[in-house]
């Protein structure tokens, strides 16, 4: 089994922004950071929307998910202050996935910015799809100087397939003209076209302000 990711991304315009934080911070990464299995928890926030928010969990596989230890917390059991902030939050994308390119490469702590990629894709073109991404896509975009790491992950259930995982030195990075050179290319504009229900998020790391 590869290891796993988890991906929760809110609009949490509807909340009262400290509150949306606090429970965040004081409450809900902590939670996850002491289940077994959960490595790097990191927060992020929108780019072009501050009120979009994402969290990031690396998993050692993304079976942790469905262990006693995190359905204690999750789910059907979410603490109260959950069930109150999320109930006033729009939820943009929650990803469970395992990663399927390159290998079992791990996050990189070091990053200031991500890049979230959600897409599904046209059965009749999936073949093509998942080789397009690994011969070409993702090592164009990870020979791109400011491009920390490019992962792919599959669906283990959900509204979206497959999600591509950027970290970044910067989110100025994907504005390079190294960037747009690896993303436009023939094979690239051959598949585009057969993209379902594409979510692009880039968002800079949080940081809290007390």
């Amino acid at each position: 089994m590869g290891r796993g990711l988890l991906i929760a991304s809110f609009d949490f315009s509807g909340a009262p922004e400290d509150e949306f934080h606090d429970w965040y911070d004081l409450e809900h990464i902590p939670e996850r950071q002491n289940v077994t299995g959960f490595d790097l928890c990191e927060r992020w926030i929108g780019v072009d929307n501050k009120r979009h928010s994402i969290a990031t969990y690396d998993l050692d596989s993304v079976e942790v998910l469905q262990r006693i230890e995190y359905k204690n917390i999750a789910y059907e059991n979410l603490s109260p202050w959950s069930k109150r902030v999320t109930g006033m939050c729009d939820r943009i994308l929650r990803f469970e996935g395992t990663q399927i390119f390159p290998g079992n490469q791990m996050a990189p702590t070091q990053a200031n910015a991500i890049l979230i990629v959600a897409i599904n894709i046209d059965k009749l073109v999936e073949q093509d799809f998942n080789s397009w991404y690994d011969e070409e896509h993702i090592p164009n975009l990870s020979s791109v100087p400011g491009v920390l790491s490019a992962r792919r992950f599959k669906s283990a259930g959900g509204t979206h397939d497959y999600v591509a995982l950027y970290h970044l030195e910067s989110e100025g990075v994907t504005y390079s003209e190294a960037w747009l050179e690896a993303i436009n290319t023939p094979w690239s504009s051959k598949i585009r076209p057969h993209f379902r229900d594409h979510i692009r998020l880039l968002a800079k790391r949080y940081e809290r302000f007390v």
